[in-house]
């Protein structure tokens, strides 16, 4: 008897344990929830600058989009994000570029481009540089943060001068610090 109420008690305190940390992970707030996200995917070992992911939360929810390099990624960073304590569902919007040798060989074109100019050096030894390179059959986008807009301006440069035709780059490169213009 004794034991059958010990294990009616026990089982009731987990009960209520697993059901106050779903309503502790319920209670994280989306702000919350997209710094765990964002430390989460910076974490991943196998993010490079030849992958640009974005996401939004809301409502617990969270929405990746962007670009990954391999299809492995995609999935990886899917698992990962669905693994946060909070997270009530995940949308993958990840686009998997095409995996292409040329594509490839243009990658590391054009980061030997950017990343060899002199005003990159201080990137070139960041664990992840600010500057991705997607590159998507033979098109090239520039995505992530510098300093200022004679970066944004050197790295579109370099990057155009890489072997690519005119026209064949995107610079959708942000700056932190604009300059003003009268």
């Amino acid at each position: 008897m004794k034991h059958r109420i010990l294990g009616q008690v026990l089982v009731a305190a987990g009960l209520a344990l697993s059901a106050g940390s779903a309503a502790a992970a319920a209670n994280v707030g989306d702000a919350d929830l997209a710094k765990q996200v964002r430390h989460a995917l910076a974490m991943y070992p196998q993010y490079t600058i030849w992958d640009d992911v974005n996401f939004r939360v809301s409502d617990g929810r969270v929405e990746l989009s962007g670009a990954v390099s391999q299809p492995y990624k995609k999935d990886d960073m899917e698992r990962l994000v669905r693994g946060i304590p909070g997270v009530a569902g995940v949308s993958d919007g990840l686009k998997v570029l095409p995996l292409s040798d040329f594509d490839n060989r243009l990658r590391l074109q054009v980061a030997r481009a950017i990343y060899g100019d002199p005003s990159f050096r201080q990137y070139a030894t960041m664990a992840l540089p600010p500057v991705h390179i997607i590159v998507d059959n033979g098109h090239v986008t520039l995505t992530g943060v510098v300093a200022t807009d004679f970066e944004r301006n050197i790295a579109g440069i370099r990057a155009a001068g890489a072997g690519l035709s005119f026209g064949a780059v995107t610079n959708d490169l942000q700056v932190e610090h604009p300059s003003r213009k009268s």
